[in-house]
């Protein structure tokens, strides 16, 4: 059932309440997603995007019920990854000779991906097409936001971006827009969907925000490729982006671990401890890597300006646990951010200077030498833990 977003423009996308998992099982999505799929119907009929691959015959079925197939004039595809394109090759069945406005780089991922030498129409920044009734969609190129081939699309007179990506959150919800929306579930899922997904892009954004403003586009609705769609101030996501775009932190500590047999916990809490004692103003959480979802970490190392991690050694090294979540930091590029390590050993020892080495390698400020512990903290071992953490509030 298409729902209406503004006018002459119309939601037909699909909501997966179900979904746990995106991109493989890179990235969580406990409250689900969207994807977001739009028809405009004006003088010209256009199509933007489609929706993921499993649910290609539902919405070319659902669509078909709300128009003639043949009566589309025009599809813009925005990103040619699956959850927005998964569609088109049920959908071309039907309209194979229909034009698909799209990147240079999105007609090598639609091909790459498909198969298929679609009525390709290549535009870049600035390019346009008149849609009827004096309105026109003007073509903005996003890429690297997050793929090479991304673009926005914005529609005069009404006011609308569509902006893909961009802006967007994994949150199933029965209601379109932002003002409908739980704003604590609405702002948690796009800083998240920030963190690990947006946030090594963060210089190409910085100037591409630099070139949406320049345009001096009258956005009124901002409509994201997932989750809900901006029509309340949509301004403010814009004003979000650019603070976290600027190597984001607030006055945050997180304390990452894993433990074999809760030594390191135990000195994870104590060094905790003492970051409150030190001060009483800094937010300090602790996560336990095998107790909590990598990606809700990542939100929370992204809000912080230290983050102090830990593991106890084990053959000569460090968890494979804490190794992995080192290497989707480094991946992620945080920029402007402390480290310090910690942990238990009973035989060699060399887990803290593993931890210190691949965190500077990942981008860190490494600002101690870190606190070892031989066996388990004893009381002057959790004492000394205490202190090690005013230490690290202090720096």
């Amino acid at each position: 059932m298409k729902r209406q977003v503004k006018n002459n423009v119309y939601w037909v996308g699909k909501v997966d309440w179900e979904l746990r998992k995106f991109h493989g099982d890179e990235l969580s999505t406990h409250k689900g997603s969207s994807y977001n799929s739009y028809l405009i119907q004006e003088e010209k009929t256009v199509l933007i995007d489609t929706v993921w691959t499993p649910f290609a015959e539902e919405f070319v079925e659902n669509l078909a019920r709300e128009i003639d197939l043949s009566k589309i004039d025009y599809i813009v595809a925005n990103h040619g990854e699956v959850d927005h394109s998964g569609a088109l090759p049920a959908l071309m069945k039907h309209i194979p000779d229909t034009p698909i406005y799209c990147t240079a780089n999105a007609v090598k991922s639609l091909k790459g991906q498909y198969h298929q030498d679609w009525n390709f129409q290549v535009v870049k920044t600035g390019d346009k097409i008149s849609i009827g009734n004096g309105k026109e969609l003007v073509f903005v190129e996003m890429s690297m936001l997050h793929w090479p081939d991304s673009m926005a699309a914005f529609l005069t007179q009404d006011n609308i971006l569509f902006s893909n990506d961009a802006f967007g959150q994994h949150l199933a919800n029965d209601k379109l827009f932002n003002d409908q929306a739980d704003q604590h579930d609405l702002f948690y899922e796009a800083i998240k969907y920030y963190a690990n997904i947006l946030n090594p892009f963060n210089s190409i954004l910085r100037r591409k925000l630099d070139e949406i403003i320049s345009m001096n586009l009258p956005i009124e609705i901002i409509a994201t490729s997932h989750g809900i769609i901006w029509r309340d101030n949509p301004m403010q996501i814009v004003e979000k982006y650019s603070q976290w775009a600027n190597d984001y932190q607030e006055n945050q500590i997180a304390i990452v671990y894993d433990t074999m047999w809760n030594g390191t916990k135990l000195l994870a809490e104590k060094i905790a401890e003492g970051i409150g004692l030190a001060d009483s103003d800094v937010v300090v959480k602790v996560f336990n890597l095998a107790k909590n979802d990598a990606n809700d970490v990542i939100t929370e190392v992204f809000k912080s300006k230290t983050v102090v991690i830990g593991s106890p050694t084990m053959s000569n090294n460090i968890l494979h646990s804490v190794a992995g979540f080192i290497h989707l930091m480094k991946l992620l590029r945080f920029k402007g951010k402390k480290a310090a390590a910690f942990g238990c050993y009973g035989w060699s020892g060399e887990s803290v200077k593993v931890l210190n080495e691949s965190m500077a390698n990942a981008g860190f400020e490494v600002v101690s030498e870190g606190y070892r512990n031989h066996w388990n903290p004893d009381v002057e071992s959790q004492k000394a833990a205490i202190d090690f953490g005013k230490t690290i509030a202090k720096l």
